[in-house]
């Protein structure tokens, strides 16, 4: 590492699909990137893509659902500088994994990062956690909203509302993305006595691997629908989200924290106000 490297702050993303990538490229310029994954192969992939862009950027694989992992990697990324921002993208689509895969990658895999990097963070540090409009979309009892926003995260999958066997990977989703918003609500102020911010976006449908899968299954003809119906009538773009991440990661943002910022080309807005949309 040069000399100038080694005093670049430093941004981590977690996660390295078409989302993670995007926010990779936008706030990567002038800073040191540490880059992770869960597949060591994708991750090698596009660190050399990176690097032969320019980038300062180094990879460390992760497994989100191993809390050791996720303070292994916080604590590689704390001692090569500041952190700046930790945008942390990886999940679980309803199409790609059980309801017991998304619970513990997209539920408790974003309570482990909250938790591991606030060891790390700075006066200044930003967190974004992607979280989904479908959070947006779901009503969920007082209690069981408590518990996802403020039980330890070795106690998070313990509570009658999460049945991590026989529930639906649908509704698993749809409850493990309004944990994060919640869980995020939950830690602003713990983050806030350090100096650092914590926020989730909640992507609406975004052009990306992961949202062709779920046009090809059993909710695509409604996915499809909701699109046509929104404000925007398109696909979002992982680089539709990446503006979002680079205004929260920076000095604009400042006041925000502990909140949810929805980027879905108004697609909630028609689900819930659009006789087409009900339809």
């Amino acid at each position: 590492m040069s000399q100038s490297e080694s005093s670049r702050n430093v941004v981590v993303v977690i996660g390295t699909g078409g989302m993670g990538v995007a926010a990779a490229r936008r706030l990567a310029s002038g800073r040191r990137l540490v880059l992770a994954d869960n597949s060591p192969e994708r991750l090698e992939s596009v660190v050399a893509v990176l690097q032969s862009e320019g980038h300062a950027v180094e990879g460390h694989p992760v497994d989100v659902t191993d809390r050791k992992s996720v303070e292994d990697l916080a604590n590689a990324a704390g001692s090569g500088g500041r952190i700046e921002a930790v945008v942390h993208t990886a999940g679980v689509s309803p199409v790609m994994g059980t309801a017991r895969q998304i619970y513990e990658v997209d539920l408790l895999g974003t309570a482990h990062v909250i938790d591991a990097f606030l060891a790390v963070v700075s006066p200044g540090t930003s967190l974004i956690c992607i979280a989904s409009m479908g959070g947006q979309l779901t009503s969920l009892p007082a209690d069981f909203e408590r518990h996802l926003a403020t039980a330890p995260s070795d106690q998070l999958l313990l509570h009658e509302g999460i049945d991590l066997d026989k529930a639906d990977s649908a509704t698993a989703y749809a409850v493990a993305k309004r944990g994060n918003q919640l869980r995020v609500q939950g830690a602003a102020q713990t983050w806030g006595r350090k100096g650092a911010r914590l926020n989730t976006i909640s992507p609406g449908v975004i052009s990306t691997p992961m949202s062709l899968l779920e046009l090809q299954g059993p909710t695509g003809v409604f996915i499809q629908s909701m699109i046509d119906a929104s404000g925007a009538g398109r696909f979002g773009t992982p680089d539709d989200v990446a503006g979002v991440v680079a205004f929260l990661a920076g000095p604009d943002s400042s006041f925000i924290t502990g909140n949810d910022i929805l980027v879905d080309g108004g697609t909630i807005s028609a689900l819930r106000w659009n006789a087409e949309a009900k339809a």
